[in-house]
C-alpha cells in the first residue's frame, strides 16, 4: 500500500479519485460526502492539501484507457455539426481544447486563410439565425434605423 493511502481517510480519497473523474473541487466534494452546502470550500481547502494533491497527482498518471479520447470527441463534434445540434458541437469543441491544453497543435498560429475557414466552419454550426443575431451585436454593426437616418442626413 502506497504511504499517501494510509495519510487520507476514506473522504479525502474519494474526494482525489471524484477530482480525478471530474475535475471541479465543488463536484469532488459532493461526490466525497461533503453536504451540499460546504462542498465548494471543502472541496477548495482539499484541493489545495499537499497529500491530497499528491493522490490526485498519482492518480492521473495511473489512469489508462484504452479509449481514444479526443478521436471520440472530435466523431461526437462531427456528428453534432451535421446534425444541427449546435449547443452539443460547443461543447463538444470545449471538451477538446481542454483535453488538448496549450501545448497542443490545435493552438497554432493560423494565417489568414485558415483562421477564415475555421471562422466560417463555426459560423456554418451556429447557423444562419445566431449568426445575424450575433452580428447585429458587433460594434461595426449598425441598425437599420441608424443607416436610414444616415441616409436622409446625406441627401438633405
Amino acid at each position: 500500500m502506497d504511504w499517501y493511502l494510509t495519510m487520507l481517510n476514506d473522504r479525502q480519497e474519494k474526494f482525489a479519485q471524484a477530482y480525478v473523474l471530474h475535475r471541479n473541487a465543488t463536484e469532488a466534494a459532493r461526490t466525497a460526502g461533503y453536504a451540499q452546502g460546504s462542498a465548494a470550500v471543502q472541496g477548495h481547502r482539499l484541493l489545495h492539501t499537499d497529500e491530497i494533491g499528491e493522490r490526485i497527482n498519482t492518480l492521473e498518471q495511473e489512469l489508462e484507457t484504452n479509449v481514444d479520447v479526443i478521436n471520440e470527441i472530435e466523431k461526437q463534434y462531427e456528428y453534432a455539426k451535421n446534425n444541427g445540434h449546435t449547443n452539443s458541437a460547443i461543447k463538444a469543441l470545449e471538451l477538446l481544447s481542454r483535453v488538448r491544453g496549450a501545448t497542443s497543435d490545435f493552438n497554432v498560429a493560423l494565417d489568414e486563410e485558415t483562421l477564415e475557414s475555421a471562422i466560417i466552419g463555426c459560423l456554418n454550426v451556429l447557423g444562419e439565425e445566431k449568426v445575424y443575431d450575433l452580428l447585429s451585436k458587433c460594434d461595426f454593426a449598425v441598425d437599420e434605423e441608424e443607416e436610414a437616418k444616415s441616409d436622409i442626413e446625406v441627401q438633405e
